[in-house]
């Protein structure tokens, strides 16, 4: 990047810094929804539940989908 370019350009760096960080914020978030050891614990969390009565059949069926589908998600995504 020219001299020219950079000074022309300075305005803009507090908002390349801002989407920087928020692209960050994205991926550490999505590190921990993805997370398959944070989606095994809740699983397990969903049949103690389940098994305490805490919670219905189709409650815990409908819980399980949905992180069983998180964890496919996140194997795709590596």
């Amino acid at each position: 990047m020219g001299l020219f370019t950079g000074l022309v350009l300075l305005p803009l760096a507090p908002v390349r810094g801002v989407v920087w960080l928020a692209e960050q914020v994205q991926e550490q978030a999505e590190r921990q929804l993805y997370d398959p050891q944070r989606i095994v614990r809740l699983l397990e969390e969903v049949a103690e539940a389940r098994d305490a009565g805490e919670i219905s059949e189709e409650e815990a069926a409908r819980q399980e989908d949905e992180l069983v589908n998180l964890l496919a998600e996140g194997s795709r995504r590596r």
